[in-house]
């Protein structure tokens, strides 16, 4: 397949009108004969083309309210007859079938019509048939026929047949065949999601995933490695979807952490007051909230003001300028937020590096969704940890009750203890994180290392005891034994919140009253690997 073939026939079929009269009148001034179908043929006539009927072709009406109108041998045989094959050329002449040498298409709005959320009939009406079927009948053809599935391949597609004479290179049809493939691929599995979640299948027999890239990356995780940005139509509030102000494009890393900073303070309903996550390699190194912005961003940066450098800063709030000012004094890689006020955005201005991000919502925490890991020879697909635990679901084990003040700070360390990788365990005192402990094989050393971290910052800040002493803890997953519980107690906790569920829950229980702390289970955990 190495010859530029000349397009002397298309046939034009788009749900998506953008773009399409202009592409008409482009392919008319290069002697194209046009066929169309229903609506696109009509807004090409209204514009002064000529143009075929697909009807007339067929010699059939479209009929069952549009079900049937391309789904027939002189469409079909167009597209896919191979006109280097004799035969081919013989059927072609014997049932009267011209060639088509470029089919325009653009399916229902089935993704579209979902997100809006149709009933389920509506959704069914909204599966193309036909549009599929030519786009993949086209694609096969791809020796001899340009298959266009997306509006911003308009351009591309005439100015590959400018350059050509009024014909398409092999390079560009073979590009556009994948596309193709891929867009039909994309649309299938959209639907067969979209159906399994309708019928309340939990796990289907097969199940597609899809996406449309973003952008590609500069590297992934290493400079070694290649990577891409692909978005799943989702339209869920956050990375995916925010505006970038200033700063150079996004790695690899910087998506991942800013999407684990985002969802973090999503936890925190911005109508409650002032929340900041600050995120590093995805980990949480501070949270907090205020009565200011700038007082939450400064609580969470005391947690741990080293790890910050090079960090991710996310806000459940507007960014303003006096919070602005303060996140400038160290090098972050990105700010998202709700949205920025001016003096905010001329304070960042001066900091090149940075990238601000705006979003218009943040993400709701509770909401269902799929995610998924790679393994080797496959994917593990789960529901997203949306898990949520309010204040009448806790129970107190202890003999001693927490006060309000620790109840709060117990439900606030809690909902951080979600977003930080296991083995997890938060001190959170006056609603901000004290100490963090993260990923370690052991839960005794996240206790400890969270209550180091604590005692070096008392001495960066010039306390005379780690902010430990009077806090609260919380564990991700049960204390297997009574030695992590017996060291946030000799870090100075004061009430502990757990799934509970261990085969020593009694152990751990006697050992909480004999520290004489309180202790509250959730019954739900939230391990994160």
């Amino acid at each position: 397949m190495t010859e530029n073939l000349p397009i002397r026939r298309a046939l034009l079929s788009v749900s998506d009108k953008t773009g399409l009269i202009d592409l008409g009148h482009a392919l008319a001034g290069f002697g194209v004969e046009l066929l169309s179908t229903g609506g696109s043929a009509k807004a090409l006539r209204d514009a002064g083309l000529t143009v075929t009927d697909v009807a007339d072709v067929t010699g059939f009406p479209e009929m069952m309210d549009g079900r049937v109108k391309t789904l027939h041998p002189n469409v079909h045989g167009g597209l896919l007859a191979l006109r280097d094959n004799d035969d081919h050329l013989a059927a072609m002449k014997e049932h009267g079938i011209a060639g088509i040498d470029l089919l325009v298409v653009n399916l229902y709005p089935f993704e579209e019509t979902v997100a809006k959320g149709a009933d389920y009939d509506t959704c069914i009406e909204n599966i193309d048939i036909g549009g599929p079927a030519m786009i993949r009948a086209a694609a096969k053809n791809h020796a001899f026929v340009t298959t266009i599935v997306d509006v911003e391949d308009y351009d591309k597609l005439l100015g590959d047949m400018g350059k050509h004479n009024g014909a398409t290179c092999p390079k560009f049809r073979k590009r556009r065949a994948q596309i193709a493939y891929a867009r039909t691929a994309a649309y299938d599995a959209a639907v067969s999601t979209w159906m399994a979640d309708a019928i309340g299948l939990d796990t289907p027999r097969r199940r597609a995933f899809a996406g449309t890239i973003a952008q590609k990356l500069r590297y992934g995780e290493n400079p070694h490695q290649s990577a891409s940005f692909y978005l799943d139509g989702s339209n869920r509030p956050g990375v995916a979807t925010a505006v970038q102000h200033q700063g150079k494009e996004l790695s690899y890393n910087n998506i991942n952490d800013t999407d684990a900073a985002i969802e973090l303070v999503a936890e925190f309903d911005a109508a409650d007051g002032p929340a900041c996550a600050i995120i590093k390699h995805a980990n949480p190194c501070g949270v907090a909230r205020g009565k200011t912005m700038v007082e939450a961003y400064r609580a969470a940066f005391n947690c741990d003001n080293v790890s910050p450098f090079g960090g991710i800063i996310a806000l459940n709030q507007r960014l303003d300028g006096e919070t602005a000012e303060e996140i400038s004094k160290i090098f972050t890689e990105v700010v998202i937020a709700p949205g920025a006020d001016a003096d905010a955005m001329e304070i960042f201005a001066k900091k090149k590096n940075l990238r601000l991000l705006t979003v218009d919502a943040l993400p709701d925490p509770r909401a269902a969704a799929l995610t998924y890991r790679q393994v080797s020879g496959g994917m593990l697909v789960q529901d997203k940890d949306n898990g949520h635990i309010a204040m009448n679901d806790l129970k107190v084990v202890t003999e001693r009750k927490p006060t309000e003040a620790e109840l709060a700070d117990l439900m606030f360390a809690w909902r951080v203890a979600k977003h930080v990788k296991s083995n997890a365990i938060i001190y959170v005192k006056d609603g901000a994180t004290v100490g963090i402990g993260a990923g370690q094989m052991s839960r005794v050393d996240s206790t400890r290392i969270a209550a180091r971290k604590a005692q070096d910052m008392a001495e960066v800040l010039g306390l005379d005891q780690p902010l430990t002493v009077g806090s609260v803890v919380a564990s991700d997953a049960f204390f297997p034994f009574a030695d992590g519980l017996l060291s946030a107690a000799e870090a100075g906790a004061t009430a502990v919140i757990q799934p509970g569920g261990s085969m020593r829950d009694d152990e751990v229980i006697k050992a909480a009253n004999d520290a004489g702390l309180a202790m509250v289970f959730t019954g739900m955990r939230h391990f994160r690997h």
